[in-house]
């Protein structure tokens, strides 16, 4: 997605509870399916994940890189342009303002989605009324989450959310990228049986690509179309009414590329 990002200089929060926003694409026909929608990028994940491709978005700072305000005006701009504004980071869902920010957003007619990886239970099932679609990522068999995350416990926290989505009834898709030192296919296959057995329809697999990775071992072992189409066709075997399972996306781990 080469979409502009948009950063504006700003203090601190005139408020609590005020959005911490690392930065906005105005404009994005891929961060919502079938919608054109704006994207704000929460500030803030607690995850290392070494593909991810927003890692300047990790950080969770003490003032918001870009004042709440200055997004709303911007959305303000855009009524009559776009259909939707995506939530996506970093990851929203560590934000308590977020249930907030999405009202505002739906007060301005537009649809709202969320771009998750899954981290944080009560707080998505907070925000799940007030979404229309969610893109959410599972990056392994559960039990395998650590070695992906650095995080223990974290394989737990994307189940319980990803079963929240299922459960909710909201529009979604759920993406796994694949690298070859981090999932081997018999992993895939298994990570797609476990998924289509919780519920799962809509899934996709993302290959792995290498722009604003800064881990250099996963960058010099990807290998362009892993797993190759015998894994794929046994994904797709699993997800029969799905519109894109067992796709090979060559976007990567939920929401635009920034481009500052």
């Amino acid at each position: 997605m080469e979409a502009r990002l948009v950063r504006m200089d700003g203090g601190a929060a005139a408020a609590t509870r005020q959005l911490k926003v690392g930065g906005v694409t105005p404009f994005s026909a891929t961060d919502y399916p079938g919608q054109l929608s704006a994207v704000v990028f929460v500030q803030g994940c607690p995850w290392r994940c070494g593909y991810c491709h927003n890692p300047h978005l990790q950080a969770r700072p003490a003032n918001s890189p870009m004042p709440w305000q200055h997004v709303m005006a911007l959305l303000e701009r855009r009524v009559g342009l776009i259909d939707a504004v995506v939530f996506s980071g970093g990851e929203p869902t560590i934000d308590p303002a977020l249930a907030g920010a999405m009202r505002q957003a739906r007060a301005l007619g537009f649809k709202v989605g969320l771009h998750t990886a899954c981290i944080y239970p009560e707080r998505l099932a907070e925000v799940l009324p007030l979404i229309d679609w969610v893109g959410f990522d599972i990056k392994a068999p559960f039990a395998q989450y650590a070695g992906i995350t650095g995080a223990p416990d974290s394989g737990e926290q994307a189940q319980a959310c990803a079963r929240l989505i299922v459960d909710s009834g909201v529009d979604y898709e759920c993406r796994t990228t694949i690298h070859p030192t981090l999932l081997r296919p018999r992993d895939i296959v298994a990570l797609a049986g476990t998924l289509a057995g919780m519920g799962v329809t809509n899934y996709v697999l993302q290959e792995f690509r290498p722009q604003g990775c800064n881990d250099a071992a996963l960058k010099a072992h990807a290998q362009p179309g892993y797993p190759g189409h015998d894994v794929v066709a046994q994904v797709e075997a699993l997800f029969p009414a799905s519109r894109c399972a067992g796709r090979i996306d060559p976007g990567q781990d939920l929401g635009s590329d920034p481009w500052v």
